[in-house]
């Protein structure tokens, strides 16, 4: 894997500091932030089983079917283009993650006295906390809808992904401190999403109680536990 540092350069990127750093952060996006993404997204999918059906639709126009029952790996650029090619499977996971980011808040400090478009003035001594967990959700930034669930509001009507400035959907961060791992994080997600519901339905238990657990990473207070069903007959997919 190849780190592009440039945007790092004033940070260091060759000090030892700097690299343990990068992989301790990639350690735990890896781990914690995209299990907390993946947790809500399917308990979203629960109650909204149209998208579920939109996304079986895309993986089966997009991913090439063979003779043979095979299962799809993921360890070359025919993987890669297949999965950049899930439009709507990626807007349904922005979707999720403007609603229940992984990271529900951020803190900031200003390197030097400035003026924020609020009229509010900073300096280098104060602490700014961002909670994306309410951006996600102001209807002056997203609209009346900003509370509904629409996997469509990332898809333009060209079938492209619409792709937010970082200060609108700050999911992953923005500037020269935006996260790492975006793309590798959104790689892993659609794998599992694609494995999951090519192979398997799934349905939430019920009588549990959702709620979030407040904290550096947005989990799920009592956890999902989900009944998972396999699904017949198998699909039938070209190896990547």
């Amino acid at each position: 894997m190849k780190l592009d540092a440039t945007k790092y350069e004033l940070l260091n990127p060759s000090d030892d500091k700097f690299l343990r750093d990068t992989i301790l952060s990639f350690i735990l996006a890896g781990r914690d932030a995209i299990s907390s993404a993946l947790t809500w997204f399917f308990w979203i999918l629960s109650v909204n089983p149209q998208v579920v059906t939109k996304i079986r639709k895309e993986i089966n126009t997009t991913l090439p079917r063979t003779s043979g029952q095979k299962r799809a790996c993921y360890d070359d650029d025919d993987s890669i283009e297949f999965l950049n090619k899930l439009v709507y499977l990626s807007g349904a996971l922005y979707e999720a993650m403007r609603l229940y980011p992984p990271v529900p808040f951020e803190r900031m400090s200003p390197v030097k006295p400035d003026v924020l478009p609020s009229g509010h003035k900073v300096d280098a001594s104060m602490k700014i906390l961002i909670f994306l967990y309410a951006l996600g959700r102001m209807e002056a930034v997203w609209g009346q809808d900003a509370l509904e669930y629409k996997p469509e509001r990332w898809v333009s009507k060209t079938g492209v992904l619409v792709e937010e400035p970082s200060y609108k959907f700050f999911a992953f961060f923005g500037g020269p401190r935006a996260c790492l791992g975006k793309h590798l994080a959104m790689r892993v997600m659609k794998m599992v999403v694609v494995e999951i519901l090519q192979n398997y339905d799934f349905k939430v238990v019920e009588g549990q109680k959702i709620e979030p657990a407040p904290g550096p990473i947005l989990r799920m207070k009592h956890g999902l536990r989900v009944k998972l069903t396999k699904r017949y007959p198998l699909k039938e997919y070209k190896v990547l």
